[in-house]
């Protein structure tokens, strides 16, 4: 993994579950970190924390993916203070409630989208303005099991992970004949703050996601990105599907 050390890796939403978890994982082999989220302070926190704790370089930036100049600004900050980007992990994602196509609201609708679709091709496309002239980087896109697989009450979320998928293998298309590497990572259930954001909050409603079963964890995703950015030069994993053990498809095996 000393590959990975002084790479300068770029995470969205890391201030925590899959992201902070990431963030952990490259600071432990030793590359230079810029987080953005839109709870900026947590995210210091945790900024000033791996940057005690495995004394590597970090930079928090405030983030909103859902709004261009926001976007604009974190990339081309992080270019400004190290010169380069070596790694692009765009994890930022959320859903919105279970419900069905005749239900669903337009405001949740807009909001999945710009986040899960119109953020990661904002946030792509500056960080190509990068990579490409150089000839070299990496961008490595948070899908879903539900990218491959819809289910009822999910069309929304399904629709915008189909639409990750989409683009990372577009753009593994674009890239051909250039040295920059384009992956995608599907998880099945991982256990983090996700299902708590998309019942706004009720915890109850998200724990019951997970009952009686054991699902992955953040550090599990993480560990897998990992993987994914430290490949030799001239391999790509184009989509590296995850899933729990108690799940297979999207049926899960519960206690």
């Amino acid at each position: 993994m000393t590959k990975l050390k002084d790479k300068i890796v770029l995470i969205t939403g890391a201030s925590a579950g899959i992201g902070l978890a990431t963030a952990a994982e490259f600071a432990a082999h030793g590359s230079t970190l810029v987080l953005g989220a839109r709870r900026i302070e947590k995210l210091q926190e945790v900024s000033k924390t791996l940057a005690r704790d495995y004394a590597v370089t970090t930079l928090a930036l405030a983030l909103d993916v859902t709004d261009e100049k926001s976007c604009e600004s974190f990339i081309s900050d992080a270019v400004a203070r190290f010169g380069k980007i070596d790694i692009l992990i765009n994890n930022a994602g959320l859903a919105r409630g279970t419900d069905k196509v005749a239900d669903v609201s337009e405001s949740d609708m807009r909001e999945v989208f710009e986040t899960n679709v119109f953020g990661l091709l904002r946030l792509s496309r500056f960080a190509l303005k990068d990579m490409l002239p150089r000839n070299e980087g990496h961008i490595i896109n948070l899908g879903s099991v539900a990218g491959y697989m819809p289910y009822e009450g999910g069309s929304v979320y399904c629709a915008s992970k189909f639409g990750v998928r989409a683009i990372t293998e577009a753009l593994r298309l674009e890239l051909l004949g250039t040295n920059i590497r384009a992956s995608c990572i599907s998880p099945g259930l991982v256990e983090t703050e996700f299902s708590r954001v998309r019942f706004r909050g009720d915890d109850d409603r998200a724990k019951r996601v997970y009952q009686g079963m054991m699902p992955l964890t953040a550090k599990d995703i993480a560990e897998c990105i990992l993987f994914i950015a430290s490949r030799p030069p001239h391999v790509d994993i184009d989509d590296l599907i995850v899933r729990p053990v108690a799940q297979a498809g999207l049926k899960v095996h519960r206690t």
